[in-house]
């Protein structure tokens, strides 16, 4: 701020009453007068230049610190060349335009979507595809990817977007061509996005484009709208043969194993029933062996006594009915046995005798 010092130094000889329109001698001004101080203020140079210059240069280094977010890589350039690349964390470059740094997420997912109508794809066009057997299908499907190395991803690729689509419809349409529409229609769905994956990594590798690509998702297969009533028809048919054979299936396995259970038992009683026999075979065959063995060493002794007790186990039995004729009765009477009666007086199993035998047993 300029001051008109004269103006001021007259202004306070009026104030003290000194000086006259005659020009006498000045007065002497005191050691406090404001004046002085503001002639000093006047005369002093502050250094704003100085100042400026150091703040720009402070500021100009500060510049050259930066922090590297978590899930970001830094890559720093050297007068627009690649230098080097660093991790998470706070890190210090030289400052601009000597060095400058990017930080792109490597871990951010990534997505594209082809041949989905309102999703800025070219849509029907751009979903028609041909299968392996000559048939036309849309194909919708969505590829996800993130960046694996910055510095390819940076400098090698100018629209990563626009790369992975043409990339990503290629790679489907080859496998869509290898493939029946049966396969991509059905159960081949899961095997198409594998190997459209795998294809897809193989072109990004082939281009150094630094991406991964982390999955590859049908979001619809169709026919041509033309012919979709007729593949509804045939997907029906498969669908009913499909439960047709699940309907076979559950009835085999269940009566399977109650076939396998009856002749596993059957098997079982039958193998039973032999040793039983077998075993009651021998045993009678040893006893008829030792009785006769008794029987060679004392015949009549033996003979009378095999008698006795078969005419004990008869008499014995009560289920026998039995008839006791004397001697000189046997000789005037007929002997008939009440066949009408369905009871024929011997036991289950055994034959009727003859009446020869009949008379020799009463005589006996």
């Amino acid at each position: 701020m300029n001051w008109d010092w004269d103006k001021l130094s007259e202004k306070k000889r009026r104030q003290t009453g000194g000086g006259s329109s005659g020009g006498g001698p000045e007065p002497t001004r005191p050691e406090w007068d404001i004046s002085d101080k503001l002639e000093h203020f006047r005369n002093f140079k502050f250094p704003f230049g100085k100042v400026i210059i150091v703040l720009v240069v402070l500021a100009w280094l500060v510049s050259g610190f930066y922090i590297v977010q978590p899930g970001e890589v830094g890559v720093v350039l050297r007068f627009g060349e690649y230098n080097r690349t660093t991790g998470e964390g706070p890190h210090l470059h030289y400052p601009f335009p000597i060095e400058t740094v990017m930080t792109p997420n490597v871990e951010q997912i990534r997505r594209v979507v082809v041949g989905v109508p309102g999703a800025g794809t070219a849509g029907q066009d751009e979903s028609s595809m041909l299968t392996g057997d000559e048939n036309i299908v849309n194909v919708e499907f969505v590829v996800q990817y993130k960046i694996k190395d910055a510095e390819n991803y940076l400098f090698n690729v100018a629209g990563p977007d626009a790369t992975v689509k043409s990339a990503s419809e290629t790679a489907m349409r080859e496998v869509i061509g290898f493939s029946k529409i049966d396969a991509a229609l059905t159960d081949g769905k899961f095997k198409i996005q594998n190997d459209t994956r795998d294809l897809l990594q193989e072109i990004l590798n082939r281009y150094q484009t630094g991406l991964q690509v982390v999955a590859v998702k049908l979001q619809d297969v169709t026919p041509p709208r033309e012919v979709v009533d007729a593949f509804k028809d045939v997907a029906s048919a498969r669908e009913d043969r499909v439960r047709f054979i699940n309907e076979a299936e559950a009835y085999r396995n269940d009566i399977t194993p109650k076939a396998r259970g009856r002749a596993a038992e059957m098997v079982n009683q039958a193998d039973a029933y032999k040793q039983t026999q077998i075993r009651e075979s021998k045993g009678e065959a040893q006893r008829f062996l030792s009785v006769l063995t008794e029987y060679k060493k004392a015949e009549d002794v033996t003979r009378t006594r095999l008698y006795l007790e078969t005419m004990e186990n008869i008499y014995s039995n009560p289920n026998t009915e039995k008839i006791i004729v004397s001697k000189e009765n046997m000789e005037r009477v007929l002997p008939l046995l009440p066949l009408g009666s369905g009871n024929s007086g011997f036991p289950k199993g055994q034959t009727q005798p003859s009446t020869q035998n009949q008379m020799q047993g009463g005589q006996q």
